[in-house]
């Protein structure tokens, strides 16, 4: 197991398959910049699955026990479930999961859970129709998202979980009215503040929804009392309803940071590797990997970046000036948020 300077262990290890998305949600891919004419990564620079699930071992054998693919849309890179048998046949892999939108799941779903994908997780920012299709670029209504969740129950993933990022003025509020659906359902839905991932998507303050807000307006229709997280280094704060109902949780990056506790390392489509969601570059894996470097080379050279991190952007971000909080960015897009 490895540790930064702060301390912090490695145990999460997000992977990016993709830069491809076939949304244009406002918040991480907005349309108007991600057109027709946007050239994402060639297929020659995007990691193989092998070269991926090489990396995936050595950081395994670092302490990642969980692993959770992303993009991009995962779903849109070909073929994806060879990839997940590969990590799920990787030794001390606790937990294998995938983020989605959802909208390939109904062809994909079973082939994932054959693969050995253990859990779910799917984004769903409204159930409102008109909302939902304002906030992903009009790439898709919510029924293709319901026919995506009901795919993955079929296949027998279960708990799953459901994501929504929360904006003011957008889509704050239909919150009460997807708390109530999930609830209903047995969902475990997680409310994500709105976050200045990167230097595209418009970020503003005033469009932050704090977490203590989402709780207040779903409490007064249908109690919460406050749980304990599952394990250090979760990220959501988690309520359950009074009734027993089920649960919510909140990652409120913004009003409530979690870096003392933060364990995540990314790994981007190119095989960059980024100790930090708003890191504004990263650690190059690609290059060495492919120039014959040996397992014992590239753990060097990530323990080396590992004891050197010293990440905490969600902790200092008020503390910084205008011109700190919008330097260049990984976008969210690129490392999965």
């Amino acid at each position: 197991m490895i540790h930064d300077s702060f301390g912090r262990a490695l145990r999460d290890l997000r992977i990016s398959v993709t830069d491809r998305c076939n949304f244009r949600c406002t918040y991480c891919m907005p349309a108007e910049i991600f057109g027709e004419g946007y050239k994402f990564l060639p297929r020659a620079e995007i990691l193989t699955f092998e070269e991926i699930a090489r990396l995936a071992r050595l950081l395994v054998g670092m302490g990642a026990v969980k692993l959770r693919l992303t993009g991009g849309e995962p779903l849109v890179r070909e073929e994806v479930e060879k990839l997940v048998a590969m990590l799920a046949a990787v030794e001390g892999v606790q937990d294998l999961t995938m983020t989605t939108n959802g909208f390939l799941l109904p062809q994909k779903a079973a082939a994932l859970q054959q693969a050995g994908l253990r859990r779910i997780t799917i984004s769903l920012d409204s159930l409102d129709d008109a909302v939902f299709r304002r906030m992903n670029g009009n790439r898709s209504g919510v029924q293709k998202v319901l026919d995506g969740i009901a795919a993955a129950e079929q296949a027998g993933f279960s708990p799953i979980k459901i994501n929504a990022v929360v904006q003011r003025g957008v889509n704050d509020h239909t919150i009460v009215d997807l708390a109530r659906w999930a609830k209903e359902r047995g969902y475990i839905l997680r409310f994500i503040e709105y976050m200045d991932v990167g230097t595209l998507n418009g970020w503003r303050l005033e469009q932050v929804v704090p977490a203590k807000e989402i709780v207040a307006r779903i409490h007064a229709e249908m109690p919460l009392e406050p749980i304990e997280r599952n394990y250090r280094g979760e990220v959501a704060a988690r309520f359950r309803y009074r009734d027993g109902g089920g649960e919510i949780g909140l990652i409120a990056s913004v009003t409530m940071p979690f870096c003392g506790d933060c364990t995540r390392l990314r790994l981007s489509p190119e095989g960059q590797l980024y100790t930090c969601l708003f890191a504004t570059e990263g650690t190059d894996l690609r290059g060495p990997l492919r120039a014959g470097a040996s397992d014992a080379k590239l753990e060097q050279i990530i323990r080396e970046m590992w004891s050197a991190r010293d990440d905490r952007y969600s902790e200092v971000r008020a503390a910084l000036t205008e011109e700190a909080r919008h330097q260049s960015k990984v976008e969210m897009y690129h490392i999965g948020g």
